[in-house]
């Protein structure tokens, strides 16, 4: 029998197995609907049917950080009826200050319908619901558009929820999804979305999406390294 030929596929699978357990493992990772950060550590259930379509890193050198944005979209061709975008900043200078955030504030108060902090983990995590206008312009959405989707100009939903993780990470979400897109009759002025004026099918949808939103924030856990 002739060793060598055996040696050699053997040799090839100890240097694979070897290569994978020495890889670098990702900052973030999915498993499934489920989104796990290693730095900082924690977890979340993303909704159904968003997919990660870019990410990308941004450098802030006086304020020695870099954040991290992930951006995720449900769309039915091609045009956005959800979307999820996730930023983490982290610390990357030892002798620098605490990374800090300011506290989460509405667009406007009167379509702002729920504000609040919950404990993670022996975390406080900040959250607001209210209800916006998607902006396809804003540059904070452009590499979303850059992959050919189409942001509609519509009100829309919107969930975020805040904390910080031992003065070395921010974690800032907003998830929000088009008011159309729940499939029901319902008005498209802002003024029947404000807080004191919300009835009837606006009401439902809102407390569809209510649910949804307090569905990914339950679903946080938040590990201490």
């Amino acid at each position: 029998m002739n060793t060598r030929k055996l040696f050699l596929p053997a040799l090839a699978f100890v240097l694979i197995l070897w290569t994978t357990a020495c890889a670098p493992k990702k900052d973030l990772e999915i498993e499934g609907n489920k989104l796990i950060s290693r730095k900082p550590p924690f977890s979340l259930t993303l909704p159904p049917d968003v997919d990660l379509i870019y990410h990308f890193s941004q450098e802030h050198p006086e304020q020695s950080s870099l954040t991290r944005i992930y951006f995720f979209a449900k769309a039915k061709e091609k045009q956005v009826e959800e979307m999820l975008i996730l930023q983490i900043a982290d610390k990357m200078n030892a002798q620098a200050g605490p990374i800090k955030a300011p506290p989460l504030k509405p667009y406007t108060e009167k379509r702002s319908y729920l504000k609040g902090k919950i404990k993670k983990g022996g975390f406080e995590v900040e959250y607001l619901i209210q209800s916006m206008r998607w902006n396809p312009d804003a540059p904070s959405l452009q590499p979303i558009v850059g992959k050919g989707f189409i942001i509609p100009s519509d009100l829309a939903l919107q969930g975020q929820f805040l904390f910080l993780y031992q003065g070395e990470h921010a974690v800032f979400l907003r998830y929000s999804k088009d008011i159309t897109s729940f499939g029901v009759r319902i008005s498209e002025k802002g003024d029947d979305w404000e807080k004191g004026m919300i009835s009837g099918n606006e009401k439902r949808v809102y407390e569809n999406f209510e649910k949804s939103f307090m569905q990914i924030l339950d679903s946080i856990e938040i590990r201490i390294d």
